[in-house]
């Protein structure tokens, strides 16, 4: 049985305040955090600057900064996003912060969209949720203070923002939207669904296999893993076999491939390719998602074909458009 390995913790991320130096403006949806919004209002966080530029004394990780540290009941840092590119990037910052019994670790992501070329964006991040000593959280009395000190940046992943991801928002020129889930693992062995939704009002035709490009994590591509039509050579089961079928999605209807892969190690040197550009068909407009393959020293991955989601539902039936059937994908990325 596959079960999923990517999903991060339950945990929460906070609203970000974001302002941009320079000559680039930050609206007001400049920062968008995974899990559930602060309930606590919209006060800043009072961080004291970091003499050293970050509060764990590490230099910024991939652009990214944490400036200052707050202290009080939940963590509070302020951290800037530098774009070292040569057009509008899009960063998904993972923080490792302490938890709210003040036992362990927990980690939530923030999304910085749109950093212009060579500008530097301002954020905060706190964790939403209830304080400590609120009714639903365990650990340390309301009066006690976390060590703001102890939020660190764990990963940083940036795509252009041409490219980016979207949860939601208004249907692109192309008329679709594609999606990626949170992947699958069992034994070594991976699955990676990819969606595609018909989000106009037009019918939308499929018929092969999306166009899948692997690259590093300085966006370069990996020639050397062999890109194979079909899983089964991989492993059978995982929905990435059988042969295309020419597909015709009314709006609201999707279509689904699976990617699957080994991270199998002999010998020799892993690959690890952290994002891949995804074309639903030739010529369509190019995708930019983050599986982070670890493919170990196999050198293969298989890419289902786009198969109809007879799952789903379409908004007559009352659920929201492209509502995903049990088993699927349901994160979107905007085409």
């Amino acid at each position: 049985m596959l079960r999923n390995f990517r999903a991060l913790p339950a945990v929460l991320a906070g609203a970000a305040l974001l302002t941009a130096c320079g000559t680039q403006s930050a609206g007001p949806s400049a920062a968008q955090a995974s899990g559930t919004p602060d309930s606590h209002g919209d006060s800043p966080c009072e961080a004291r600057p970091s003499p050293s530029g970050a509060t764990s004394g590490e230099p910024g990780k991939d652009g990214v900064t944490i400036t200052g540290a707050g202290r009080g009941a939940r963590p509070c840092v302020t951290f800037e996003v530098t774009n070292r590119e040569k057009e509008p990037f899009t960063y998904t910052v993972t923080f490792e912060f302490p938890s709210s019994s003040g036992v362990g670790m927990e980690m939530a992501e923030q999304t910085v969209p749109s950093v212009g070329p060579g500008r530097t964006a301002r954020g905060t991040f706190t964790p939403s949720g209830p304080e400590p000593g609120e009714s639903g959280a365990p650990g340390t009395p309301k009066s006690g203070v976390q060590d703001s000190s102890r939020v660190r940046v764990a990963k940083v992943r940036s795509v252009p923002t041409a490219e980016a991801p979207s949860q939601e928002g208004a249907c692109p020129p192309s008329g679709v939207h594609v999606y990626v889930d949170e992947g699958n693992a069992a034994m070594g062995l991976r699955a990676q669904g990819i969606r595609l939704r018909n989000c106009g009002t037009q019918p939308y035709r499929l018929n092969g296999y999306p166009e899948v490009q692997l690259l590093d994590a300085s966006h370069r591509a990996v020639d050397s893993v062999n890109i194979l039509r079909g899983g089964s050579a991989i492993s059978t089961g995982t929905g990435a076999d059988g042969s295309p079928q020419p597909l015709a999605l009314n709006p609201g209807e999707q279509a689904y491939s699976v990617l699957v892969w080994r991270n199998t190690v002999t010998s020799g040197e892993p690959v690890n390719a952290p994002y891949a550009r995804v074309r639903a068909q030739p010529g369509a407009p190019a995708v930019m998602v983050t599986p982070e393959f670890d493919l170990g020293t196999t050198g293969q991955l298989g890419v289902g074909p786009w198969k109809k989601d007879d799952n789903t539902r379409a908004p007559a039936t009352g659920g929201p458009a492209g509502t995903p059937g049990p088993g699927r994908p349901d994160a979107v990325l905007q085409q």
